[in-house]
């Protein structure tokens, strides 16, 4: 990076591993190689939706989120594959502790992706030292990865997207306007098709338009990310590589203690929904799904206990953990009267691997809700949660809902 801008400037680098799943497999079937392959939820149905895929699968026109059907259709010979979790698993720790030979400050952030801050630990060049991990991965794991070279995390994974596979880039402050504002915001990182189409009925076309954008004007589109996206488009971030950040969310729940000991089932299945939509709310907001859902009864008595099921698919709708965790409390309840009830999402996924194994029918399904989920949304993000709701209201003691799970019922599996 020349000489890294400035002497107390940092040094972050954004790794992030080229087709993860697709390339495991490669290495750890090599015979694969160089043919176009995807992994796919279910590859015995024609339905079965792309989860990842080569770059050879890429050219044909294959992507994630493909019906397998029609992904066959543009490339004949692709080779499908069930996703095989504890193998990535295995491959994404030894990723990471080869990162750490590096520096200590190494905050992963998915399965297949990470920050590193080197600014402490360099020895050489930044790039030789990108390219010396380049270099160990491909020779130790035989995996690909890009690397994005920058002053903040924002600019280094903005960097790591722009050449792949087994790129490596520099983004400095004084190239943003050369190379940043010129590309659309819908390639920026943190800005998703919603907020594109907002910022795009305003003028916004481009990152250099959200730069130079009114924070007022962006804070009534989109609340307080707008000013935050405008800081990133400007280079401005001031994030920490935190490499115990990893471990914030592995949890996301709300419990609430009634106003008296009830015993209705009508009464305490109303009571599930509105812990489900408070739920839900968390796991949007944190980008997150759950994999495992757990539902903590406390009796009369005080008698606690706490019963959680492994999921089929990835959740953080309302609907689908009303349901889920409506089986789980009929299945264990007791039929006494309740003093606490509480849902815990558990075993978080990241937003970009909690696919759901979709087939045209239930994807269908899916789309035709997504209008009246988007417009309830709106209207409770305008006017408050209560504007639509089912079944009756029951406030809790204190007039409020727990904010947070009970963490001495998290330890608990009684």
């Amino acid at each position: 990076m020349g000489e890294v801008e400035k002497r107390n400037a940092r040094v972050i680098f954004h790794v992030d591993m080229n087709s993860f799943y697709a390339s495991v497999e490669m290495a750890y079937d090599p015979s694969l190689k160089g043919k176009p392959l995807a992994i796919a939820g279910n590859p015995e149905e024609r339905r079965g939706i792309i989860v990842t895929c080569s770059y050879e699968a890429r050219k044909f026109g294959v992507k994630t989120t493909m019906p397998i059907w029609q992904a066959k259709k543009l490339c004949p010979n692709l080779i499908v594959l069930t996703p095989n979790f504890e193998r990535y698993r295995k491959f994404s720790q030894k990723i990471f502790q080869t990162l750490r030979d590096y520096t200590d400050l190494v905050e992963p952030v998915s399965i297949d992706e990470g920050y590193m801050d080197i600014t402490q630990s360099i020895t050489k060049h930044p790039i030789s030292i990108a390219k010396d991990i380049q270099s160990r991965l491909l020779k130790e794991l035989d995996i690909p990865c890009s690397i994005g070279i920058a002053p903040n995390k924002f600019l280094a994974k903005m960097a790591s997207d722009m050449k792949k596979p087994l790129g490596i880039t520099v983004l400095r402050k004084r190239d943003i306007s050369k190379i940043l504002w010129p590309m659309p915001v819908s390639e920026m990182h943190g800005c998703g098709a919603k907020t594109t189409e907002k910022l795009n009925s305003i003028g916004i076309k481009t990152i250099g338009d959200l730069a130079k954008a009114n924070e007022i004007q962006l804070k009534n589109l989109i609340g307080i990310n707008g000013v935050r996206l405008k800081e990133r488009a400007n280079g401005v971030d001031s994030r920490k590589v935190d490499p115990e950040s990893i471990n914030d969310y592995k949890s996301i729940g709300n419990s609430t203690t009634l106003p008296r000991d009830i015993s209705s089932q009508t009464e305490l299945l109303s009571i599930i929904q509105s812990l489900a939509r408070t739920v839900s709310a968390r796991l949007k907001n944190k980008e997150v799904y759950t994999t495992n859902l757990a539902v903590t009864i406390r009796y009369k008595d005080r008698k606690t206990v706490t019963r959680s099921e492994k999921l089929k698919n990835p959740i953080r709708d309302e609907k689908d953990l009303y349901y889920q965790a409506r089986h789980i409390f009929l299945k264990h309840w007791n039929g006494t009267p309740i003093r606490l009830l509480g849902i815990t999402g558990n075993d978080l996924v990241e937003e970009q691997y909690g696919y759901k194994q979709l087939d045209l029918f239930t994807f269908e399904e899916d789309a035709k809700e997504e209008p009246l989920i988007e417009t309830i949304e709106q209207l409770r993000e305008k006017f408050g949660h209560d504007i639509i709701k089912k079944g009756i209201k029951v406030d809790s003691k204190d007039g409020q809902t727990n904010t947070s799970f009970n963490k001495d019922f998290l330890r608990k599996k009684l």
